[in-house]
């Protein structure tokens, strides 16, 4: 059982209250030690205990990380080093690493198992939903057909429900900037309702 859930069990805590908790943790103390001293073998720990040491994210809303491709994680780890993409743990995290430390990270990122898709008997009827609307959009395009994304594009399949739902709701309101502009015309004429029913075939994908 993971380290987080044991925590969480013995805590009168929601899933929401333990992210906050552990994303305040992270950022206290990383800006409490010299990160320029800081190797990256030294955060990748803090790094797992989010994102899952085995590939798979136990906290809401916070990516599953296995098997993405190493480009484009080196992408985004760049993206939040240099504060191109705002998220204040992420931005602490890469904080002063090297591109070297950046592409060593992606690389481990890269051939961690690919996260454990949901495991629970589907809605046949929103899982057809969500294909069609993958389909229709050529996310099975760009993501490739099994959605294992590729070179720059990321890995969907297996991925966290609700993080897939924050992601698309943020292309689409403009919060979340993709650097390749494509995402926002692909949101652009969808609803709610097809983010929630793209998330949930997407989530289910091994």
């Amino acid at each position: 059982m993971p380290v987080l859930d044991i925590v969480a069990s013995a805590l009168p805590f929601s899933g929401a209250d333990m992210r906050s908790l552990a994303i305040g943790a992270i950022v206290a103390g990383l800006v409490a030690l010299p990160l320029a001293a800081q190797p990256l073998e030294e955060r990748l720990p803090t790094c797992f205990a989010c994102h899952g040491e085995n590939g798979t994210s136990q906290l809401p809303e916070t990516p599953s990380l296995g098997a993405q491709p190493a480009f484009y994680a080196t992408v985004q780890l760049v993206l939040f080093r240099d504060r191109l993409r705002v998220s204040e743990p992420m931005n602490e995290m890469t904080k002063g690493l090297s591109d070297t430390d950046l592409k060593k990270g992606a690389d481990i990122i890269s051939k961690l198992p690919p996260p454990q898709p949901v495991a629970d008997t589907s809605d046949a009827v929103r899982t057809e939903r969500g294909r069609a609307l993958a389909e229709q959009h050529r996310c099975n395009f760009c993501h490739q057909s099994d959605y294992a994304g590729r070179e720059n594009v990321p890995r969907l399949a297996g991925q966290r429900e609700d993080y897939l739902l924050k992601a698309l709701r943020g292309y689409k309101d403009n919060s979340r900037y993709a650097y390749d502009a494509q995402m926002s015309d692909v949101v652009y004429p969808l609803k709610d309702a097809d983010f929630a029913d793209l998330a949930y075939f997407l989530a289910r994908l091994k």
